[in-house]
């Protein structure tokens, strides 16, 4: 699969998955897993499916990058 990349916030789609969670942070998608199990994270379940809104997720980088 080729490998995604983004280099705008626009470019996001509007629910963020652990693929395009790995491609932004540039973590391994095993590590996208497990942010989005964290509770401080914004994870979305939709049945077993794990998503973060786009502007939660951008949110969610500004506030631990201050």
């Amino acid at each position: 699969m080729d490998q995604l990349v983004y280099t705008q916030y626009e470019q996001l789609p509007l629910s963020l998955c652990a693929n395009d969670i790995a491609a932004v942070l540039s973590i391994s998608r095993a590590n996208a897993y497990n942010l989005l199990r964290r509770e401080v994270f914004p994870t979305l379940h939709i049945g077993k499916r794990m998503v973060v809104p786009k502007d939660r997720f951008i949110q969610w980088i500004e506030k631990n990058t201050q």
